[in-house]
């Protein structure tokens, strides 16, 4: 197996083979969050007025999401695993906009062979659709796809190291991110868009038993539960 890591949204659009891209904080440990709570698919688009359009038509019903940082005017949630973690989504389709993991997916969908939508919380499910693949790509998406984040970047090195068959650390991966500066902003009261459980959800490694396999429906990435047979 050839394994290849790229970051940002430069790696996004480089990526080959069957490609993870990665958003620990916060993207795609929310939609796996969804997913987990009954969500059928998660639309993954570039922009706030696609996914509020989108809505309008009727192809989805919840948006859920961020601009830098925050809920844009009109969303049903933001970008927080916390706020979704009590809500029963039963067979609902979620437009999901971010600053980072969106963008990435969307900038890989054309090219990918395969392609998911990848976190901490579904690490091994993750490392198990991709173990059948030749080439690989791995993708921390990092802040808003143009700063490198230890959360993402460190994924990325766990991803690789199961995949290449070695059994990880993540007690030592939770210690290294969580003495690293990305989780200070969780801290921060000024930033209530970022509860502290948040931080919490994130790290629950393997808190999932399925990847987000994304696929293009109609021309859009669409990301749905994918378990091992």
């Amino acid at each position: 197996m050839e394994i290849w890591i790229g970051s940002l949204l430069e790696g996004a659009a480089q990526a080959q083979g069957a490609v993870a891209i990665i958003d620990v904080f916060r993207a795609f440990t929310t939609a796996a969050v969804a997913l987990a709570n009954g969500a059928s698919r998660v639309i993954m688009v570039s922009s706030a007025e696609e996914a509020l359009a989108l809505r309008q038509r009727g192809i989805g019903q919840v948006c859920m999401g961020e601009v830098h940082g925050l809920a844009p005017a009109g969303f049903d949630f933001g970008n927080s695993p916390l706020d979704v973690s009590g809500v029963n989504f039963a067979g609902r389709t979620i437009i999901q906009r971010t600053s980072a993991g969106t963008q990435g997916i969307v900038a890989a969908a054309g090219r990918a062979e395969r392609l998911y939508a990848a976190s901490l919380v579904t690490a091994r499910a993750t490392v198990r659709a991709l173990a059948s693949s030749e080439r690989v790509s791995l993708v921390a998406m990092g802040e808003e796809g143009l700063v490198r984040t230890d959360e993402d970047e460190l994924c990325a090195l766990h991803l690789r190291q199961l995949l290449l068959g070695r059994p990880g650390a993540a007690q030592a991966l939770r210690q290294v991110i969580l003495a690293g500066g990305d989780v200070a902003g969780f801290h921060d009261t000024a930033r209530v868009y970022l509860p502290t459980g948040d931080v919490g959800i994130a790290l629950d490694i393997n808190r999932y038993d399925f990847a987000i396999r994304v696929a293009l429906e109609e021309g859009r990435p669409v990301g749905r539960i994918e378990r091992a047979s």
